[in-house]
């Protein structure tokens, strides 16, 4: 079942704060970006993100669960209403990844 575009208006909402978040539809979902890094996405009307270290430290009861069939296990959102621990999560999670990026020269 694709992602509603309600849902990620209200993700994207809550995500106001941090005005890096970006998204692009791909199959009836949403995947979400900040500065350009892909940290997680809306599948289904869930909000998954990437199990970085960081991730796992501010959430670790996460469940863990597929996007789709096929790709790897990302860790549920739950506290999609907490605006402020969404905004931690995505500044940790996008500098873990941006951690591994190699810079271009």
């Amino acid at each position: 079942m694709p992602s509603s575009k309600e849902y990620l208006d209200y993700i994207l909402e809550q995500l106001s704060e941090e005005d890096a978040v970006t998204y692009r539809a791909m199959m009836g979902e949403f995947i979400l970006y900040t500065h350009g890094v892909v940290f997680g996405g809306i599948y289904d009307d869930r909000l998954l993100v990437k199990p970085t270290p960081s991730a796992l430290a501010l959430m670790p009861q996460a469940r863990r669960e597929l996007p789709y069939v096929g790709a790897k296990e990302m860790l549920l959102v739950e506290e999609v209403e907490n605006v402020a621990f969404l905004h931690n999560l995505i500044l940790a999670v996008g500098g873990d990844l941006s951690k591994g990026k190699k810079s271009k020269k």
